[in-house]
């Protein structure tokens, strides 16, 4: 039943790529599309590294850990040490086999082809056979205001392993930006829209920042279920925790309900952590299951609870 439905995921980070593996295991490839945030794209020893699309590429791909999630299983890291001798900054760690994929990217790019084309050209290269699209082929920056200062997301998280506090968040670029080729229809044709575990402010913010892609998520609502990252008041991974009080918001689920209230109808949340205002007006409806994917079959059964809630009630 699962296999045939249209299946369009919204991603960003570790929890995105996990879920993606568990949707891969009961859509067609063909029926599988995953919308990916490209705002914490930055560029590294002159080439350009897109964080986020590598790791659902490299999940699909079957490369990745399951943990960390991220970067090629058993990688080394000849250059990174070389670049350290030679004077290079090297805090953010590029494995000789994903250093490869940034060159190719970067060569790809400065030829003049758009960056959904080249990924597309990457996924293909590694076997990847679902539909992997950037959200937007323009460039599109998340960065962080904190107390030291505006900073880009990567320098933020990486370099200064989010110690900063934040006091908000820019997405430059977004209001100029348009959605890839592609992620329009992705969202309007599936029977399920999807919205990742993924943190709602660096990772589907940022998408969410690009104008029509926004509306198309909102026209969408109706069919798009969305999975909260808070776990028991935190993050399961990453600084999400101190970025909402930052911006002024509690970490609870309720706060995640209000940043998705227009652009989705259901939330998933961990058993037992619904907030008690289940139906205020203008929120999601709330779903609770085991969000927590601890591994491949954890991530199939939280993927066959989403497309079961975004499945349409049977008519008589």
């Amino acid at each position: 039943m699962h296999r045939s439905r249209k299946v369009t995921l919204l991603a960003g980070g570790v929890g995105a790529a996990r879920l993606a593996r568990g949707l891969a295991r009961l859509v067609k490839p063909e029926n599988l599309t995953i919308v990916v945030n490209t705002g914490d794209d930055e560029r590294f020893h002159g080439l350009h590294v897109s964080p986020d699309l590598d790791t659902i590429m490299y999940s699909l791909a079957g490369l990745a850990p399951w943990s960390p999630g991220w970067g090629i299983k058993d990688d080394t890291f000849t250059a990174k040490h070389a670049l350290e001798r030679l004077g290079a900054e090297s805090w953010f760690a590029l494995g000789d086999r994903d250093l490869a994929t940034h060159i190719r990217r970067t060569q790809r790019l400065s030829e003049g082809a758009p960056l959904s084309r080249v990924t597309a050209e990457l996924c293909a290269a590694l076997g990847v056979r679902q539909r992997i699209l950037p959200m937007s082929d323009d460039a599109v920056r998340t960065v962080m205001r904190t107390s030291v200062g505006a900073l880009p997301f990567q320098d933020y998280l990486v370099k200064r392993r989010a110690r900063p506090r934040v006091q908000g968040v820019s997405i430059r670029g977004a209001s100029k930006a348009g959605p890839a080729p592609g992620v329009l229809r992705a969202i309007r044709g599936a029977d399920t829209v999807i919205i990742a575990p993924s943190n709602p402010l660096v990772s589907i913010g940022p998408m969410l920042s690009v104008k029509h892609l926004r509306v198309a998520m909102q026209k969408a609502r109706a069919k798009t279920v969305a999975v909260s990252p808070i776990i028991n008041g935190r993050a399961v991974k990453g600084p999400l925790v101190s970025m909402l009080r930052g911006i002024g918001k509690k970490a609870d689920n309720a706060s995640i309900a209000s940043l998705y209230a227009r652009v989705a109808s259901t939330l998933v949340v961990a058993l037992h952590e619904a907030p008690v205002e289940k139906s205020l007006r203008g929120w999601p409806v709330f779903a609770e299951t085991d969000t927590l994917m601890s591994d491949e079959l954890g991530a199939e059964r939280l993927a066959r609870t989403l497309l079961e809630l975004g499945e349409p009630p049977a008519c008589g």
